[in-house]
């Protein structure tokens, strides 16, 4: 959307002489405040905001343990209890930054699942998107190599499982291994260069936002009702509305972390990693962090061999393809119509795709035995038929619902809407 170009009249004497120079205030203000949004914005717009917060409480937190913390496998887990016992406020900033990183990712998925439901990836925001979808792979390598750091029990073992699938890779996997491991097997070379990355790549994330975040303020902002604002009866300034809303999203946000972070501060960990890591004992259950328990689910769902393909490479292929899939999403869709709210078939595509992954989350976290296998192969054919098959049909036979004719009409009604219109 255009802005325009004058530039923004700062009552603060020094701000406005810094932007007479370098307009850096004028720019945000455009961005952040005079930006057009549409009026119907719902409650789940708020978790870009949140996820954006959620970021900087992870480096700001990560800053702090970074200066206590040794990289050493010697020393490693002894530095993260003296954090958590010798600090000032060590435990503090550990169990901010540990549960911070299930916060950041419950924020990503609601967003993730907000553009699904209300076609977010439609044109001309496909770039949004594919930018946003890979804020959320770099947020799954980050989180991997920062959990093995503690070098408890789970973080060793479930650094050798992770990386070892690598090896199913034809002719390269032994070398890949090789060379992420830093020699023949998890060791002091492993875990350096895991917090040298880990260290790095919120940095790299926080790029990538800025990117997405420029995208989208180009293209325009989606919403609810998945059409284009006509015209300024159609949208609000950034600020003060949505500066409001989403502070208050942010503070009830903030509550549930609170309380997650005061009252059960290792609900989503795992106890065996207050084990320092053995490698000759193997815990009874390796289990992933909760946010990669789908994948991992289908990386086990798969149990036979195909084409002479092994079942481990075949795990692998659809485990990475899992992801790989939602770059493509935009051009797998064929409907024209945007947001669920019109699309009643696919409405119910889209709860079948949610209840497939809490089933996947819900298989990858039991033993792959019995009936937690079976709900992991259900999930992953669902999975897969969803965005492979269902998508592309379902945009061909379905009779969308009509949509309004513009967002101040799908708030107000006609009536309301055409007089805001004269007026």
């Amino acid at each position: 959307m255009a802005h325009s170009a004058q530039p923004a009249n700062f009552q603060n004497p020094v701000i406005r002489w810094v932007d007479s120079r370098l307009p850096i205030f004028s720019m945000m203000y455009k961005e952040y405040g005079e930006y057009p949004a549409p009026r119907n914005f719902n409650y789940l717009w708020n978790f870009g905001a949140i996820a954006g917060m959620m970021l900087v409480i992870m480096i700001a937190t990560g800053l702090f343990l970074s200066m206590q913390y040794t990289p050493h496998v010697d020393y490693a887990f002894q530095s993260v209890e003296r954090i958590m016992r010798d600090v000032n406020y060590g435990w503090l900033m550990r169990y901010l930054h540990a549960n911070g990183a299930s916060m950041f990712f419950i924020a990503v998925y609601i967003h993730i699942f907000r553009g699904l439901y209300y076609g977010s990836y439609k044109s001309p925001r496909e770039l949004v998107w594919i930018f946003g979808v890979l804020i959320f792979l770099l947020m799954m390598a980050t989180a991997f190599m920062g959990y093995v750091l503690p070098w408890g029990q789970m973080s060793f073992w479930g650094a050798t499982v992770i990386t070892n699938l690598f090896s199913a890779i034809p002719l390269v996997g032994e070398n890949i291994v090789t060379w992420l491991w830093g020699g023949f097997a998890v060791d002091n070379p492993t875990l350096n260069r895991f917090y040298s990355l880990h260290f790095l790549m919120p940095f790299v994330i926080l790029g990538v936002v800025v990117i997405h975040v420029g995208a989208f303020h180009i293209t325009g902002s989606n919403n609810p009702s998945g059409i284009d604002p006509k015209g300024p009866q159609d949208t609000l300034p950034f600020h003060p509305y949505y500066t409001a809303k989403d502070s208050f999203g942010i503070a009830v946000f903030l509550i549930f972390y609170a309380f997650i972070v005061f009252f059960a501060p290792n609900l989503m960990g795992h106890a065996d990693n207050y084990i320092q890591a053995n490698p000759l004992q193997t815990p009874a259950h390796i289990v992933p962090e909760w946010y990669f328990l789908p994948f991992y689910a289908i990386l086990r769902s798969i149990t036979f061999s195909l084409f002479g393909i092994p079942a481990k490479l075949l795990g692998v292929i659809a485990m990475f393809g899992a992801i790989a899939i939602l770059f493509v999403l935009p051009w797998l869709d064929t409907s024209r119509v945007r947001s669920a709210r019109f699309r009643p078939i696919y409405r119910w595509c889209f709860w079948l795709l949610v209840a497939s992954v809490i089933g996947l989350g819900y298989a990858g976290s039991q033993p792959p035995e019995g009936l937690p296998v079976v709900i992991g192969q259900v999930g992953m054919v669902y999975y897969f038929l969803h965005f492979l098959v269902i998508l592309p049909i379902l945009g061909k036979i379905e009779r969308p619902l009509p949509l309004p004719r513009s967002i101040s009409e799908s708030v107000l009604g006609p009536s309301a809407a055409t007089t805001t219109v004269k007026a």
